[in-house]
This record gives structure tokens, C-alpha cells and sequence, in this order.
């Protein structure tokens, strides 16, 4: 016997491998992929698995191409692309084979190419229409495996608008006999509602039939469809909830088949997917929230296991049961869960108890008491995760009496925090808290300056623009905006005599643009001493191009005459030649305002830096001078590409476009030279119209390939390297007032004690009585995330506040939000991204009194009216570098959850809009009883408009008339009927298709909204709303040759040069381009070396060219339209994406 056992391992090897004799037919896919797979494992360098890998794709491209391949071998190449695939090289040969295989092979051969199909392609890809026809037939077929094979893909990736020609094969599947093609027919159509919500929306009632299934398995594919249909729309869903609460007495009955069980728990994800969808329709429903009560306490009863997915389990108990509308016995069964998860000695439970306790400290503050010393000890847990998150739970509970102790808490750990993502979303917590909550003007502009500080230039752009706006715009006291600015200027004149080298670079920018405007209201501090400090950023090599721009306009504030002008006129020597061309405009501008003081005061008025400026980009103001130049005889303006054109003509053909010495035209910068400093983005180091020499030099070009760069512009670069290591290693200390600062600063190193002395006790005991100050009588102290009607210490000033006789009026554009506004961060700040229920406040006369000491919020409602976030938060920030000259911009707004009033008003949506994407939605305007919001959908050929009108009043309101107009776009509404009539705690829907007439950077909408109250009284609400030109946007798909016919037809043009992007493991061209197709909507047509060409256009059917190529470290773009303004317009838009 051992004869014959070793004959046939010695018979193996030969028969594994692929015969070297023509013609044949064998081949192991073992032998293949494992020789491949050790030869991989075996390498020692990228370049050599490069090789490797390379070799082995022209082999498999050969053999799939020859006639002479079988089916099987086939199979076995499809599997050796396919990991060639994984491993992030391409073998798009393949992708055609692979779809031959699906067609044409047995079933295993089928399940090969399917498998091919779905890693290759995506589901845009073109070459899917070819599978169309094979899952139409094999869905047809009566071998079970083929179906499940098609309905999988389905699944997986198939063209959104191929969905009508197989959705009523799949329906039928519905009613198959077989359990596991019902499931793969219930996921098929969950897909499908996720891409196409509104081809699906007929066979609602057989995702019915799927709940009711008697297969556990095809009752539980139906819950994903429910889950997200009842996050739209809960109220279409509240006949369901008996059925829901079945299914889950059922599962926790322990009534399904054993093969659900996991660790003895029965089917824990199917519970977990019921709590959720029990959380959202109890929400505000007592009736509804009362048929959950026993199954919820025996959910918590069963669920007390010693193991993670019971953990799992109980937390999703306790948010269902915070959601719903309340009960007292089961709140207490929740607070006592929730605490043995605080108490916990294992990390993972300790840090579930206390997201938790986020959760829900706003409707059951004294919680938060019970726990206070462990949520102490949390402070100095060694785990940083802890101690994050115990930082939210104390900014939760953070209230006009603590917000000293807890701000200070959140700075020590910024001082030690190293993680980019924990510093940027801590510093916009101090920073809010401190406006919100601040209680004098001392405190607040030393914790804004130490926000600054450890911020640096990683913290959000909104933070600073909001803080500047509060400085600019004031409060309702004006002797308390003169105390604050006063203190700004004392603290930044302190700061700027110490070591402003220290500080971040947006820090100095702040403390440049508050001296330009505030420091002539300290009377004992003159001009020139100021000047003198701003000069001396000007001299620090550290000081950014873009810092010494905002510098250099706070000058040209300052100066007024005498020995002013001979110190601008130092400045403007050494940067009146600046290769920067925004340091010599600035220059410039320092050298002629500070000559001629009535200029200057038309142009920088104090006092003026709220007021919005129209810059007419198009310079229409010369057209009278051009026409009688042209009537004088002058040559007319010729645009760069057709100099450039004439110029090649007369020279050698040139292929370099950028080659030329050609400035940058007036269009290029009549936008982005307009801006603030922050959205200036023309490299410093490269200038419109240098020349790029490397490419011309021939073989006498210098090669510095490998060579350590050492010299720069700004002199040598290994000193400058050095200087900003040593500035990031050592952390300024907090900045204080210029009245303390001779005290030393506390020590804030956190090092835990092992064992804890009564001196630590009675520290602990003395810190929790600060920080839980207040949570005992809810009544008299609100809460972050609460309407507070007296808290807020900066309260911005009611620009639009209307008079009682027409209370019923309000301007969109005030940014003063009503007392009772809730504070948009509880909405927005979502505890898991999982949940869609999220806890809100209700207004103490929604809900009667609980027992047990319970808010009378508890059901964690939200009131329509108190969702309002802070406009002037969102809002338009002020112009920051106080230039006249230039209109604001927008901050960048960061990316927030949707709120749970956004999901209820996006159920409105209408059918068509359901399934595409919308824009968060805002409040336009609002009074005592109607509230307008808006949002817009992208549709293929139209932006569509959508404004909400919700009735929060018993009675209706009538005659309703709603008019929006721009000057900028073509507006048409698009309705059935007429909207007449609002009723009570009802929304209305008004849908308006937008396109461009003529491209700005941001196009206005305008409107009004009139209607008649019960009492007879006519009532009118303004609004406006503004667009970016972005959401107009769309990719033009072109093949090269269209795009070079293209552009050789479009006559306008602009050129900018931009910054770069770098990305580890991606070219800078391709990271970039990546980045606009991402932010922009572009198409990128083709990369070819370092020149790439981009496509797109704007609604409707108005193309835009952009050809980039990387020179000089920077990235020269050449946009063309034949639309003059367009790009214009779509350069800035690249300048924001890209700064």
C-alpha cells in the first residue's frame, strides 16, 4: 500500500500543472494561482512583485485570447485576474471574458465569471448592459443555482436604468416556492429601493407579504427594506408596530430555529434591527410607545448575559426606551443597565455606558449625578477613548455654571491630544460652548486665544469666521462690544510683544484683521506702534504668504499720514516687486491708500465691514472707455489663446501651452484677487507667466533628479524645517490677559495615581460638585443642546427684528435666532451613525410631569419650533480682511448628520425627489406660526428647488401664494395643483426647477410667501436663499477627440495657477484631479504624463473645458467656455476646492 500512496503524490505535481505540450487541455488552478501566490510571497522589493505581476497578466492576456482556450481553463485564468485585481493592478482584458464566462460556461464556470463580474466592474460600467440578457435568462431558468447566481448580482451591481426590464422577473420570485430565492428576491429589491426608491414603490404590499413570511430567513431580508422606509416616513408605518412586536416576542421567545442562535442569544441581530425600527415609530406616539412596553421589558430581562452581543442588545434596549414616549418602571430598569455599564471594569462596557449616558443625560439629567465619581475617575482614564468621551458627556450636561470647569477640562486635554480628528471637533466644542455660555468678556477671549493656539491651522475655517463676525457685528450693548473689542486689542498687542513666532498661522491672521479694525479705539495706543508690530510678523520667516496678505491689509487700515507713510512706504518697497502677485497687489494698495486719506476713507471705512459689496466681475464699468478707444482707433482686446495662436504661428509649432510668456488676464483674477486672504490661492511660487525652461533645455537642461532641495524663495530651507519642529514641539502655554500675565500657569499633566489619598478624594469630591453644578433643579438651569432664554451670554444683535404689529414678517437674512431656539449641536451631534432616532428636547408644555424626577422632556421630542439652529452660525461670515473690495464668502460648512426635523420634512419630498440627493435643509424664515424651509435636489438636467412650508398652528392658514424669482437663473414651478391651503400641524410642498441664465460664483433666490391667518389678517414672509454655482455643475462625458474639437471652438478663456494636491501612494496630478471630480462633479477625459484634460457643464448644456498640467510644484490650469463668465466662476470654485 505505501507503494501505491507513494507513486501517487510522486504522479500529483504532473498532474496539477499545466503541460508544456501544445494542444493540451490541463490545467490546475491550485498549481497556477499557489506558484503565483508563493512567487509573490517570496519577493523582497514592490519593483519585483511589479514584474512579476506584469509577466503573469501577459500570460493570462495571451491565453484568454487564443481560440484554442477551453471554457475550464478559462475559469481557472479568470481566477488568477482576479487576483491580480486585488493586489491593485489592472487586467480590464479580462473584463470582457469574464462576462463571456457568465454566458457561456456550466454552472460552475458561470459561478467563476459571475464572481469575475461582480469585483471587476461597477455599476456604471458600460460593458454591464451586456449582462443584461444572461440575467434575464438565467432568471428565467429552472436550475435553482442559476437563479440565485442572477439574483446575487442583482444584488450586488446592475444599471440603475435596467431595472424596469428584470423588476417583474424578480417580483415573481417573490412566490417561489424555494425559501432562499424569496430572500435573494427581498435583498434584489431592497437594492433596488436604495438606488430607485420610486420603481419599486408599487409592490409595497409584497414587502408586506415578506414580513409575514413563514422562512425566518425572508422575514428578516424584509427588515432592511422597513428599517429604511420608516426612517423616511414613520407614520406610514405605525399599523405595523403589533407586527414588529410579534417578530420580536417571537426571537426572544427563543421560538426560531436554532441555526439564528449566537452564544445561546437568539437571533441578536434581528433584535437589534427591531429595537431600531421600534425606536422610530414610538417616537412621540403614547398609544404606539404602549404596545412596546412588555416586550421591551423582556428584551432587558433576557438580554442580562456576561457577553458582547447581549451588551449589543441592551444598549439598543435602553435608546428604544429613552426614544419612545416614556415610562417610569422601565426608565428605571434602563438607568440601572445603563449603570453597571458605567461601573464596569472592562473598557469596552465602561465606554458603552457612557455613550449611553450621552444619550440620554438630556432627558434625565440627575442620571449624570448618580455616576459623577466615576465620570470624575473617566477624566484620568489612561484610555484616550475614555477620556473623549467622557469630555462629550460633560459637554452634554455643560450649563452657565460649569462651563469654566468643563472648558478647562476639554484645554488640558488638547494639550495632550496628538490625533488631528479629535482636536479639530474639541476645539469647535470650547469655541461654542464659550459663546454660548461665556461669563465675561476676559474669560472668553482668553479661552478663544487658547483655542487658537492648540487649534492651529487644523481647525475648521468656521470657527474663525464666526468668531471674527461676533467681534464685527456686536451684541445688543454697545458699551459691551466696545469692552470686548478693547480686550482683543489689549490681549493681541500683549501677545504680539512676546512670541508671536509661537503662534498658528490663522491666530495671527485673527489678531491682524482685529488690529486693523478695533485698535483705534485705544486711545493711549497709536498707530504706529501697531504698525511697528505688524511689521515685525511681516519680517518672521514663518509668517505664510497668505498671512503676510492679511497683515498687509491691516496696515493699510492703519495708516493715516506722517510717519505712517514713511513706514508703508518701507513695506511696500520690499513687496512691491514680490513675485506673489496677491503681496504685490496688496503692496500696491498699502502704497496709494496711505498717500491719499480721503481715498482711503471711501474705500476702508471704519466701521463698514458688515457691508456687502457687488463686485462686477465682468468690469462693465469700462465699456465706455473701450468703445472710444475702438472709435480712436486702438487694436481690440485679444483673449491669451488667440495671441498664443498667432504667436505659434509665426514661431516653431509649439505643443507646451503654457509656455509663453503670457500674463494672467484680468478675467483670470477679477474673482479670486477679490477675496479674502483665506481663499487666495495663486501660488507664490510659480506666476502666471513663467516659462517652464526644463522642458526647452534639451540635453543641456540642469538634471536635479535625487538632489536634496536646500534653497528656496524664502531663503534655506533646513533652517525653516527646523524652526517649525522646534515651534511644533514646543506648545505655547494657555494665553491669558495682559493682566495675568505674570502668573504662572498650573501644571496639566495627567498622571493618574495608583492609589487614592483623601487629599484626591476630597480634590475629586470639590471637582464633581463644579461640574454637576446645577443638573439637580432642571428647571432653573438649561443644558447644552436646551432652549435657554437667559443663559446665552453673546446674543448677536436682531438685524430683521419686526415690530408686535407685524410680528408675522421676518427677513430670511436675520441672523438673530428667537430665545427659545435650540441649539443646533444636540440635533446635529449623533451618538452612533447606526441609529437614526436621535434625542431631542421638547418644550416643558408638550409633556406632563414624570415621577421618579424625570424631565418633563423625556420622550426626547424635539418641537418644530425650537429646532431652529442659529443662522448667523451657518450664515455668511463677515468680510474678513475688512477689504471693501470684495464680497464675503461662505465658510466651509461642516459636514453634519441629517436632524431628525431634516428626515421628517425630507419625507415630504416628492416622489420623484425621494430617491436623489438633497441638500441639508435650512430654515429660510419663520414666525409664530409657519416656518419656511428649503433644500435643493440634483437631478441629471435641473436643479430642483424645494421649500417646505410647515404649519406649526392648530388652525389652517388659506390663500396661500408663494413667488420665487433670480436675477441669475430661470425659474419654473413645477406643480399639479395650486397649493391654496396649509392645514394645521401640516407641511406643504412647493418644487421650482432652476437653471443658469448667467453663471455667478453664487446665484441669489429672492421670494416671498403670503397668506391669510384664521383671524382674516393677510400676513407676508420675505426669503432669500443662496446657491453655489456647483450644484449646477455636471460631468460631460467626452472622448478626447470630441474635447480637442471642443476646445479649439470655445473663445473664452482664464488661467490660474492652483495648489497641488499630495496624497502618499498617488500621483499629485491624479490625487488632484480626483479631488475636483469629487467636489466639482468634473469628468476627468484623459491623463497623460503631467497634462491632464477635464469636461463638464453647466445647466443647461453649457460646456467647460479645463486643460491642467503640473509645472513648477504647482498645477496651471487653462479653462475654456463659450460662456464668458463661466470660467470665471468655475476657477474660484476650483480655488475653494482645492485650498
Amino acid at each position: 500500500m505505501s507503494d501505491v500512496v507513494e507513486k501517487t503524490l510522486t504522479a500529483l505535481p504532473s498532474l496539477l500543472s499545466l503541460d508544456s505540450q501544445p494542444g493540451s487541455a490541463k490545467l490546475s488552478s491550485t498549481s497556477k494561482l499557489g506558484n503565483l501566490i508563493r512567487g509573490i510571497t517570496e519577493l523582497t522589493s514592490k519593483h519585483e512583485e511589479e514584474k512579476l505581476i506584469q509577466r503573469e497578466l501577459v500570460a493570462i492576456k495571451e491565453q484568454v485570447s487564443s481560440p484554442n482556450t477551453t471554457m475550464r481553463q478559462m475559469k481557472e485564468l479568470m481566477v488568477r485576474a482576479i487576483y491580480c485585481e486585488m493586489l491593485g493592478y489592472e487586467a480590464s482584458f479580462s473584463y470582457i471574458h469574464a462576462i463571456k464566462l457568465a454566458q457561456q460556461g456550466t454552472v460552475l464556470e458561470k459561478r467563476v465569471g459571475y464572481l469575475a463580474v461582480s469585483l471587476f466592474l461597477n455599476e456604471s460600467h458600460e460593458l454591464l448592459l451586456l449582462l443584461v440578457n444572461t440575467v434575464l435568462k438565467d432568471l428565467q431558468s429552472t436550475n435553482l443555482i442559476e437563479v440565485c447566481m442572477a439574483l446575487t448580482v442583482v444584488s450586488q451591481i446592475f444599471p440603475k436604468d435596467m431595472i424596469p426590464a428584470i423588476l417583474p422577473l424578480v417580483e415573481e420570485k417573490l412566490n417561489h416556492p424555494k425559501e432562499i430565492i424569496r430572500r435573494k428576491a427581498v435583498l434584489a429589491l431592497y437594492k433596488f429601493y436604495l438606488i430607485a426608491p420610486n420603481q419599486v414603490q408599487h409592490i409595497h404590499n409584497k414587502f408586506r407579504k415578506a414580513l409575514c413570511d413563514k422562512d425566518p430567513g425572508v422575514m428578516t431580508a424584509s427588515l432592511h427594506i422597513y428599517l429604511q422606509m420608516i426612517q423616511e416616513n414613520p407614520e406610514g408605518y405605525k399599523d405595523l408596530t403589533p407586527s414588529f412586536v410579534t417578530i420580536l416576542k417571537q426571537v426572544v421567545g427563543g421560538k426560531l430555529p436554532m441555526d439564528f442562535n449566537y452564544h445561546s442569544v437568539p437571533a441578536p441581530w434581528l433584535q437589534i434591527q427591531l429595537l431600531r425600527i421600534l425606536s422610530l415609530l414610538g417616537k412621540n406616539d403614547q398609544s404606539t410607545s404602549e404596545i412596546m412596553y412588555e416586550v421591551l421589558d423582556e428584551s432587558l430581562r433576557r438580554a442580562e448575559m456576561n457577553h458582547n452581543i447581549t451588551y449589543a442588545i441592551l444598549y439598543e434596549c435602553v435608546k428604544c426606551i429613552y426614544t419612545i414616549y416614556p415610562k417610569s418602571d422601565l426608565l428605571e430598569k434602563a438607568a440601572k443597565c445603563i449603570g453597571n455599564f458605567v461601573l464596569s471594569p472592562k473598557i469596552n462596557l465602561k465606554y458603552l455606558g457612557l455613550r449611553a449616558l450621552t444619550y440620554v443625560v438630556q432627558q434625565d439629567p440627575k442620571l449624570a449625578l448618580q455616576h459623577q465619581m466615576t465620570i470624575i475617575e473617566c477624566l484620568d482614564h489612561p484610555d484616550l477613548i475614555i477620556k473623549r468621551e467622557t469630555l462629550e458627556l460633560l459637554f452634554r450636561i455643560t450649563n452657565g455654571q460649569n462651563v469654566t470647569v468643563i472648558v478647562e477640562k476639554m484645554l488640558d486635554f488638547l494639550r495632550i491630544s496628538k490625533d488631528d480628528h479629535t482636536t479639530i471637533d474639541l476645539v469647535g466644542k470650547v469655541a461654542e460652548l464659550a459663546e454660548k455660555y461665556s461669563p465675561n468678556n476676559e474669560w472668553f477671549i482668553e479661552t478663544m486665544n487658547t483655542v487658537f493656539s492648540l487649534g492651529g491651522d487644523t481647525m475648521q475655517a468656521d470657527i474663525t469666521n464666526n468668531f471674527l463676525k461676533l467681534l464685527s457685528e456686536g451684541f445688543d450693548s454697545v458699551e459691551e462690544d466696545r469692552k470686548l473689542r478693547l480686550f482683543a486689542v489689549d490681549s493681541y498687542v500683549s501677545l504680539l510683544r512676546g512670541e508671536p513666532g509661537k503662534l498658528p498661522q490663522r491666530f495671527l491672521q485673527v489678531i491682524s484683521w482685529v488690529l486693523g479694525e478695533y485698535s483705534h479705539l485705544k486711545e493711549d495706543l497709536e498707530a504706529a506702534t501697531v504698525l511697528g508690530l505688524l511689521a515685525g510678523l511681516l519680517d518672521m520667516r514663518s509668517s505664510s504668504s497668505e498671512t503676510k496678505s492679511w497683515v498687509l491689509m491691516a496696515m493699510t487700515k492703519l495708516c493715516e499720514g506722517g510717519a505712517d507713510v514713511s513706514a508703508a512706504q518701507e513695506v511696500c518697497e520690499a513687496y512691491g516687486g514680490s513675485m506673489d502677485t496677491v503681496l504685490r497687489q496688496r503692496a500696491q494698495e498699502l502704497q496709494h491708500l496711505s498717500q491719499d486719506s480721503e481715498l482711503r476713507a471711501k474705500v476702508l471705512p471704519r466701521g463698514a465691514s458688515l457691508e456687502l459689496v457687488e463686485v462686477d466681475s465682468s468690469l462693465s464699468f469700462l465699456d465706455g472707455f473701450v468703445s472710444e478707444a475702438l472709435a480712436a482707433g486702438a487694436a481690440p482686446y485679444k483673449p491669451p489663446h488667440q495671441r498664443q495662436e498667432e504667436l505659434a504661428r509665426a514661431k516653431a509649432p509649439s505643443l507646451e501651452p503654457y509656455g509663453l510668456s503670457l500674463p494672467i488676464s484680468m478675467s483670470s483674477c477679477s474673482i479670486a484677487d477679490r477675496q479674502s486672504p483665506t481663499l487666495l490661492s495663486v501660488s507664490s511660487g510659480v506666476s502666471g507667466d513663467s516659462a517652464d525652461l526644463s522642458h526647452k533645455g534639451g540635453s543641456t537642461a540642469l538634471k536635479l533628479e535625487g538632489v536634496k532641495r536646500v534653497w528656496g524663495r524664502d531663503g534655506y530651507l533646513a533652517q525653516k524645517e527646523a524652526a517649525e519642529e522646534a515651534a511644533q514641539v514646543e506648545v505655547p502655554s494657555p494665553l491669558r490677559s495682559p493682566g495675568r500675565q505674570g502668573q504662572g500657569d498650573g501644571s496639566h499633566s495627567q498622571t493618574p495615581t495608583p492609589t487614592p489619598t483623601p487629599e484626591s478624594e476630597q480634590e475629586k469630591q470639590q471637582l464633581a460638585s463644579s461640574l454637576f453644578v446645577g443638573l439637580a433643579s432642571q428647571s432653573s438651569v438649561c443644558l447644552m443642546g436646551k432652549s435657554d432664554a437667559t443663559s446665552q451670554r453673546f446674543r448677536r444683535k436682531d438685524k430683521g427684528r419686526s415690530t408686535p404689529s407685524s410680528n408675522c414678517e421676518q427677513e430670511s437674512d436675520s441672523p438673530a435666532s428667537p430665545p427659545s431656539t435650540v441649539d443646533h449641536l444636540l440635533c446635529d451631534s449623533l451618538l452612533d451613525a447606526d441609529v437614526n432616532s436621535k434625542s431631542m428636547v421638547s418644550s416643558p408644555e408638550e409633556t406632563p410631569p414624570l415621577p421618579q424626577g424625570r424631565a418633563a422632556n423625556a420622550n426626547g421630542t424635539c418641537d418644530p419650533e425650537a429646532d431652529l439652529t442659529d443662522i448667523d452660525i451657518k450664515g455668511t461670515p463677515p468680510d474678513l480682511t475688512g477689504e471693501s473690495l470684495a464680497a464675503a464668502a461662505d465658510p466651509a460648512s461642516p459636514e453634519e448628520p441629517d436632524r431628525p426635523k431634516d428626515r421628517r420634512l425630507a419625507s415630504h419630498l416628492p416622489a420623484e425627489l425621494s430617491g436623489l440627493p438633497h441638500s441639508e435643509i435650512t430654515v429660510l424664515c419663520s414666525n409664530q406660526s409657519v416656518d419656511l424651509s428649503a433644500c435643493h435636489v440634483q437631478k441629471e438636467d435641473s436643479l430642483e428647488f424645494v421649500v417646505f412650508i410647515t404649519n406649526s398652528s392648530d388652525s389652517a392658514i388659506k390663500q396661500t401664494l408663494m413667488r420665487v424669482d433670480s436675477e441669475h437663473l430661470e425659474v419654473s414651478e413645477v406643480c399639479d395643483s395650486p397649493v391654496e391651503e396649509v392645514g394645521g400641524h401640516s407641511v406643504a410642498v412647493f418644487q421650482y426647477s432652476l437653471t443658469v441664465k448667467r453663471p455667478e460664483v453664487h446665484v441669489e433666490l429672492s421670494g416671498s410667501f403670503s397668506y391669510r391667518c384664521p383671524a382674516g389678517t393677510p400676513q407676508e414672509l420675505r426669503l432669500s436663499h443662496r446657491l453655489p454655482l456647483t450644484s449646477f455643475i455636471r460631468p460631460l462625458a467626452v472622448s478626447t477627440e470630441e474635447y480637442g474639437t471642443m476646445w479649439l471652438a470655445f473663445a473664452n478663456d482664464t488661467k490660474q495657477n492652483l495648489t497641488l494636491i499630495q496624497r502618499d501612494g498617488e500621483e499629485a496630478l491624479a490625487a488632484t484631479l480626483n479631488v475636483l471630480k469629487e467636489k466639482l462633479q468634473l469628468h476627468v477625459v484623459e491623463i497623460i504624463g503631467m497634462e491632464g484634460i477635464v469636461a463638464c457643464r453647466l445647466l443647461r448644456d453649457q460646456p467647460c473645458l479645463m486643460h491642467c498640467r503640473v509645472h513648477a510644484g504647482a498645477l496651471a490650469v487653462w479653462l475654456r467656455s463659450p460662456v464668458p463668465e463661466l470660467p470665471d466662476c468655475l476657477m474660484y470654485h476650483c480655488q475653494r476646492a482645492l485650498h
